[in-house]
């Protein structure tokens, strides 16, 4: 059903397309896009007179100002209607229209990754004051009890909509039912420790617009509190669930990685897989009241997948700086079959126990062995938690030392997980020129600190090599 013809007429020029969903209207007009809120009142908003709508107009240009201000422009009156007014992009510049033509890259990602580590950090706490939407208690916003709740509420709806996959949802209710009680714990630590944000509440790729090679979120949810006070663990899951959906498990894993190296929310991976499954099983849900049967059945599939990963395993880099650890392991993240490895870099968690950025220069103050202590052990803590939550862990260090590598090789018979070593090499000449040119990287190595190193280094023996699986 096209748009009210005294919407169109009160434009102040003739739309050129227009789109509909079922909550609204949306017509383009020369450099710009009009969104319009339908009369409707369904079980998750309410739209039912102009009032209401337009407080959800203004809702909706204060939440998505607080990521896209160059978007959202304004709220007008369009023939009595409130209409948000916002600045017209290219559609092919959306995310699910680059990923789909192999155009998204790691690094576009990676600064992704960062602004919205940075925005979440910065986004409110729940509970908040619940302005225009009183039927919504704030107080329940990410409790465990609520996340449960919606996860099974979502089974009653995919059961009545697909009676033929009721075995195979039987299965995915159980695996929900007792992934939620070993985490309950982990849901309620989280809730506790401010994790529980207010955030966009639809972060899928066709809510994420390109505009001059920055990644930028829209079109965030205005009309449910609920919907978008998640954990920041939720939030993300959209994104990753819709990579693997468009056939990119690299880019989902590189976004994740980089996620946590910005955010440094690793606890996050102790939830992560069930809101992953409860998001595939949303969109599946989605697929079906859409008469979608193949995206249906393949959110399903990635429902089962991400439910029953594979057994984790810990892989560990051996070398002097310089000699491709990060590349060797950027490389095994961008090339994943599946959402199912993290990293963690030495560099990068250094700095944090200085509550200094990844990216932040610290002056080699923190380069002693005491600290190299602190380091690898923290180091050894975090990849314990991402073991234990499931998630096979490269860990990205120097790893110079024979003792500082058999401590994870005992770390890992200890959680009963296989170990890799990958060990590059190359000339110390080399080495020299590649750590003289590196710029912008986490790493403060320099030729002096590589020099150092290399009378350092143990390299791994023969009994290392025979024991643990070695990839060079």
């Amino acid at each position: 059903m096209n748009a009210p013809a005294a919407l169109l007429a009160a434009l102040p020029l003739p739309p050129d397309r227009q789109f509909e969903t079922h909550i609204s209207w949306v017509l383009l007009a020369g450099e710009y896009a009009y969104k319009i809120k339908k009369p409707v009142t369904l079980p998750f908003l309410d739209y039912a007179t102009v009032e209401q709508r337009r407080a959800c107009c203004e809702e909706e240009l204060r939440l998505n100002r607080r990521y896209a201000p160059e978007l959202y422009l304004d709220v007008v009156d369009l023939a009595g209607e409130p209409a948000v007014k916002m600045r017209r992009f290219a559609e092919e510049q959306r995310l699910d229209h680059v990923c789909a033509h192999c155009d998204l890259t790691g690094a576009q990602l990676s600064v992704f990754a960062r602004e919205l580590a940075d925005f979440q950090n910065a986004a409110a706490v729940a509970p908040v004051p619940n302005k225009g939407f009183p039927s919504v208690t704030p107080s329940l916003f990410g409790t465990p009890a609520t996340v449960l709740a919606d996860a099974l509420e979502n089974f009653e709806e995919l059961e009545r909509l697909l009676p033929a996959a009721r075995d195979h949802l039987a299965a995915l209710r159980d695996w929900t039912r007792a992934e939620f009680a070993r985490r309950a714990p982990d849901f309620a630590r989280r809730r506790a420790q401010g994790r529980v944000r207010e955030g966009h509440g639809d972060l899928h790729l066709g809510n994420l617009v390109l505009l001059d090679g920055r990644i930028v979120p829209f079109d965030g949810i205005e009309f449910n509190a609920g919907f978008r006070h998640i954990d920041v663990a939720s939030e993300i899951a959209f994104t990753l669930l819709d990579l693997l959906d468009h056939g990119r498990p690299g880019l989902a894993t590189w976004l994740l990685s980089e996620w946590l190296v910005w955010s440094g929310d690793f606890d996050a991976l102790t939830v992560l897989r069930f809101y992953l499954v409860y998001r595939a099983l949303v969109r599946a849900k989605v697929a079906a009241l859409q008469d979608q049967d193949v995206a249906c059945r393949g959110y399903l599939r990635f429902a089962a997948q991400l439910a029953a990963p594979p057994h984790p395993g810990l892989t560990l880099t051996c070398g002097p700086s310089g000699c491709g650890k990060t590349y060797a392991s950027s490389r095994r993240l961008a090339s994943a079959g599946f959402l199912d490895t993290v990293r963690i870099r030495s560099d990068v968690e250094r700095k944090r126990l200085f509550g200094l950025a990844p990216d932040a220069a610290s002056g080699g103050a923190i380069y002693t062995p005491a600290v190299t202590l602190r380091t690898y052990a923290r180091l050894g803590e975090l990849a314990e938690l991402a073991l234990g939550a499931g998630w096979s862990t490269i860990v990205d260090a120097a790893f110079l030392k024979r003792a500082e590598r058999d401590a994870f090789y005992t770390l890992a018979r200890r959680l009963g997980v296989p170990c890799t070593l990958i060990a590059p090499n190359a000339a110390p000449e080399e080495l020299e020129r590649r750590v003289a040119g590196r710029s912008g990287d986490t790493s403060e190595a320099t030729v002096a600190v590589l020099r150092q190193q290399l009378q350092w280094f143990e390299a791994p023996g023969k009994d290392e090599i025979d024991d643990v699986r070695h990839s060079g």
